[in-house]
């Protein structure tokens, strides 16, 4: 469990990497219910103007809070999880491959504390987020209760 006492404003909490690859974006449409052919259709996303298929906004959303979850040990301490979305995480599908086979897109997750409040013992996480050498969502912050 973490202390709030040991906290400090800059410490990094740590990182990971998501993979994502067309095959987790099946299964997620399945059980999201969120089927827009964006999310799995390349013929559809590049009519509708994308570069290629996209990940689900939840999905990455979600993604990238696990990184929180894990470092502060207690999903429920999370309080309040917000993010702007800049670009859209660009999933590729390389001709030949079996989608569930192959990597997929790498989403980094770099976190650290951004602020404390003493008062209410809680601390925001900034989160930094990128795919595709891009930043995919801005100004990304959780607060946790301590």
């Amino acid at each position: 469990m973490i202390e709030f006492e040991s906290l400090e404003k800059g410490t990094a909490i740590g990182s990971h990497t998501v993979q994502v690859n067309r095959a987790d974006l099946v299964r997620y449409a399945g059980a999201s219910g969120d089927f827009n052919p964006i999310h799995w259709n390349e013929r559809f996303a590049k009519e509708v103007e994308l570069p290629s298929v996209i990940a689900h906004g939840m999905f990455t959303m979600g993604s990238v809070i696990d990184l929180v979850s894990q470092w502060v040990g207690n999903p429920g301490a999370i309080i309040d999880y917000q993010t702007r979305f800049t670009k859209p995480v660009v999933v590729e599908d390389p001709e030949g491959s079996n989608p569930s086979d192959f990597e997929g897109t790498s989403i980094l997750v770099e976190g650290k504390v951004g602020a404390l409040d003493s008062e209410k013992r809680t601390a925001r996480i900034d989160l930094a987020v990128t795919a595709n050498d891009s930043k995919v969502l801005l100004k990304c912050q959780a607060v946790v209760q301590l």
